[in-house]
């Protein structure tokens, strides 16, 4: 049965949902460096609502694979930390991405209601909802009696999107140490159904060097990257697991239909479902690149790796699970999860051996495309949640 919680009364839903459409009206795709800055303003504007000290850090230097196999450093946008009460004995983080995955010149531009209670928009859900939900939940927190016993640190980083590399360490600095994290994901049904374990994954280049000749006067002399690089998209779907699935997604390279390709690169990832299943491949990788080296007479240098370990769910993050289905139930809320192969900055969090639950934003979905949607009562009934979890926690409920 629903009970009335008084610091929860003024969660303010217009005010959370003009938020949420004003930032989503923003584009702000991993790569467009003006929309994130744009972004980073408003939500520093809106985070100075809480107390401690806020900052917008640089993100930390990223190289990446050019399409004719050099590498270069990518940009990225600053990343968003407020840090309250770091003197506090318990402490937690809380986490959540700006960027979305449309670029700057995608169709998908603009908020549209689809009825009374859904929006669709590019990032409501994922996640500018969330944010809005982790905003407002710390807002409600603070007027709790026990709130200013919890400290927290507040990371919106700009990358999640692609992996978060340039916010990696700054993901592993916040969340060493802490008692708990929470992660403002879309819930992975639009019923609100939360994530549970997740598999992890990891994001490859192979740069394959061969030499060009002419394709009919001396085709012998040349060896071609080419016919290389799809030996090894074949070899690699020869190394999947059950435990290991592996995707040979793209290969560039080549030039006129009369020259040998001396050049080529294979973009691939795998999403191990536990560590070791990564380490096996690693080895079985190595081996073939070695293979192909010799068989193709060409060279194969890899970029890259496993950028988020696999997520399992220990005794401790399972009673924080528990933790917020209890709370959800005292708001009338039923609160259930299933693990997933998709992967979070919860994946980065967990690796620090903190537990962790990462879909505690909004409801909706078909994320990551034009269709997506944002159940928009889901933003304070959220709050909701989340706020009387960091009560409880702040109250000195044990993990």
């Amino acid at each position: 049965m629903k009970q009335s919680v008084p610091f929860l009364e003024a969660i303010d839903q217009a005010a959370m949902t003009e938020q949420t459409l004003g930032w989503s009206a923003v584009n702000s795709g991993t790569g467009n460096l003006d929309g994130l800055k744009t972004v980073a303003g408003m939500l520093a504007d809106a985070f100075a609502a809480l107390p401690g000290d806020l900052e917008l850090v640089d993100p930390a230097p990223v190289t990446a694979i050019s399409a004719d196999g050099e590498e270069f450093e990518k940009q990225h946008g600053q990343h968003l930390v407020l840090r309250v009460r770091p003197e506090a004995e318990r402490r937690l983080v809380l986490t959540g991405h700006m960027d979305t995955v449309f670029p700057v010149d995608h169709p998908f531009q603009a908020n549209s209601w689809l009825d009374d209670a859904i929006v669709n928009g590019p990032g409501t859900a994922d996640m500018k909802g969330g944010i809005a939900v982790m905003l407002h939940a710390l807002m409600a927190l603070e007027r709790s009696e026990n709130g200013a016993k919890l400290g927290y640190d507040v990371m919106v980083n700009s990358d999640e999107e692609t992996g978060s590399l340039s916010s990696a360490k700054l993901i592993e600095k916040l969340a060493t140490g802490k008692y708990a994290a929470l992660t403002y994901e879309p819930s992975a049904t639009p019923e609100g159904t939360l994530a549970h374990a997740r598999g992890g994954t990891g994001n490859y280049s192979l740069i394959v060097r061969g030499r060009s000749a002419h394709a009919g006067r001396n085709p012998q002399d040349g060896r071609n990257a080419l016919v290389a690089a799809a030996a090894l998209a074949v070899g690699l779907k020869e190394l999947q697991t059950d435990d290991c699935p592996v995707n040979p997604a793209k290969i560039e390279g080549g030039a006129a239909n009369n020259v040998v390709p001396d050049n080529a690169v294979l973009r691939f990832n795998i999403r191990p479902r536990e560590p070791s299943a990564g380490e096996r491949f690693e080895a079985g990788l190595q081996a073939l690149m070695a293979q192909v080296r010799q068989a193709h007479e060409v060279s194969v240098d890899l970029h890259g790796g496993v950028t988020r370990r696999p997520k399992p769910v220990d005794r401790r993050a399972q009673k924080l699970f528990d933790l917020v289905r209890d709370c959800g139930a005292e708001l009338g809320q039923h609160i259930d999860w299933q693990s997933t192969g998709g992967v979070c900055d919860g994946n980065n969090i967990a690796a620090c051996g903190v537990p962790v639950v990462d879909t505690m934003g909004v409801r909706g979905g078909k994320i990551h495309s034009p269709d997506e949607f944002m159940i928009v009562p889901s933003l304070s009934e959220r709050a909701a949640l989340s706020a009387l979890v960091l009560h409880r926690l702040a109250s000195g409920e044990e993990l």
